[in-house]
């Protein structure tokens, strides 16, 4: 079931596109990664899909619904990159009033706090907080009403790893649940292992919109081989592999896709003079730049 469309979504600004004839789609229970470079469009199409501001041109529904409008409102969620709240209200009073003024009941506000994790800290000011514990407070507001569309800008930008680790587990948590997920980071290393679909901007236009693993087929960037050979073979292993060594028994080799299976094969026919092998394929980061820079050309 689709949770937001985007069809041909175009936004000008004194004439200069921010974005242009972008297209695609958020499934329920589905974790998308919007990535792009400052400028590239990404907070402008988050605006334009929470309603903020209208489009040029094209089209944005929620479930069916315009952006902006009453149901779509009710759909969506938004959690920004840097939060807001009332230094001298406790974590559970903020969040009281916040279901307060979405006609939710108050003695919600508990249950919210415990399902990310701030249970302990409710009646502590959030003055007191740490920036990890104030991102919490921003999820556990954007959870009020058990939106459909998760929008997040940023979230785990000053955060720990540990706090970072526990955000990522409540949001698999809430796509497990169904939720959609549409996610902003410049945080390549922890989408690329979090997150089911890869959209990126470049320019205002969709360079790529699929899965890891498809970009890396399509891309067809290559691949490192990581040979650790015994100490005494490191020279006989480089020279029949024609790879590079490294840190005294370390193997460096690069090959195409479709290369492979046969480096792996050569390989595995050394293996007496193997300890252990690695396959790199392309990261995120590695895809990234390609498709960014690409089609720019």
């Amino acid at each position: 079931m689709t949770t937001l469309t985007i069809s041909h979504l175009t936004k000008r600004f004194d004439g200069v596109s921010a974005l242009d004839d972008v297209t695609f789609d958020v499934a329920a229970g589905e974790r998308v990664a919007l990535l792009g470079h400052n400028g590239a469009g990404k907070s402008t199409l988050m605006k334009v899909v929470l309603g903020l501001i209208p489009a040029t041109s094209g089209s944005v529904a929620l479930m069916g619904a315009a952006p902006g409008s009453r149901t779509a409102r009710s759909l969506a969620a938004y959690l920004p990159e840097n939060v807001a709240f009332h230094s001298a209200l406790t974590g559970l009073e903020q969040i009281r009033y916040y279901l307060q003024l979405r006609g939710e009941p108050a003695s919600q506000a508990m249950t919210l706090l415990e399902m990310v994790g701030l249970g302990h800290a409710a009646r502590r000011r959030i003055g007191t907080y740490s920036k990890g514990m104030r991102q919490r407070v921003g999820l556990a507001q954007a959870l009020i009403g058990r939106p459909r569309l998760m929008v997040l800008d940023e979230p785990t930008s000053g955060l720990d790893p540990v706090s970072r680790r526990d955000f990522y587990a409540i949001l698999d948590e809430l796509a497990g649940a169904g939720a959609a997920i549409l996610l902003s980071s410049h945080a390549l290393t922890e989408v690329e292992a979090r997150t089911d679909r890869i959209v990126i901007l470049s320019q205002g236009r969709l360079r790529a919109n699929d899965t890891l693993a498809n970009l890396r087929r399509k891309a067809a960037l290559p691949i490192r081989l990581q040979v650790t050979a015994r100490p005494d073979t490191a020279d006989s292993v480089a020279g029949a592999l024609a790879g590079s060594r490294r840190n005294g028994v370390t193997v460096d080799l690069l090959c195409g896709h479709d290369e492979k299976l046969a480096r792996l094969g050569q390989i595995a026919g050394m293996k007496g003079m193997i300890e252990d092998v690695e396959v790199l394929p392309p990261s995120l980061e590695d895809l990234y730049s390609h498709y960014s820079r690409s089609d720019a050309r």
